[in-house]
């Protein structure tokens, strides 16, 4: 699979998604998609996207737009933090870091001095013909789920 460009058709692809369902982007033609990477389930930057998300759904419902979070940890892991802060959207689990790799979201970060591999927070607008219309990369959370309702708005 190679990697995503901006105006270019995202490649299609399925991924195992909370609620025993496979999501797959070629389902979803026709409507506006939000793809956010975050690092860890239950972790508070994670939790609060995750929140924002939830409490403005209904506007991005409005606007004919799917919300899908993605991390690498397992559907089981994704259940019970998406049952915990009642998000009504689906979490996929991304264990073989296939769509991380797709949406080239693993550099190596920096915590404390200890260097390692993980997902930088980003978050990426497919259209409804499939295309990337938009990528965000290292988000600060502060007006990022905000600005995001306001691209997808502003759309059509």
């Amino acid at each position: 699979m190679s990697a995503i460009e901006l105006g270019r058709p995202v490649p299609d692809f399925e991924a195992a998604a909370t609620g025993d369902k496979t999501l797959k982007l070629s389902d979803l033609r026709g409507r506006k998609v939000i793809i956010y990477f975050y690092p860890k389930d239950s972790t508070p930057g994670c939790t609060t996207e995750g929140q924002t998300f939830r409490d403005l759904y209904a506007d991005f419902q409005a606007a004919d737009t799917e919300i899908f979070g993605v991390s690498r940890d397992s559907l089981a892991s994704h259940e019970k933090f998406k049952a915990k802060h009642a998000f009504p959207f689906d979490l996929l689990s991304d264990s073989d870091e296939t769509l991380c790799k797709l949406f080239d979201v693993i550099h190596e970060k920096n915590l404390y001095g200890r260097k390692s591999m993980g997902i930088v927070r980003s978050t990426f607008i497919i259209d409804r013909e499939g295309n990337l219309a938009a990528e965000f990369r290292k988000i600060k959370l502060k007006g990022h789920v905000e600005e995001m309702l306001e691209t997808v708005q502003s759309m059509d």
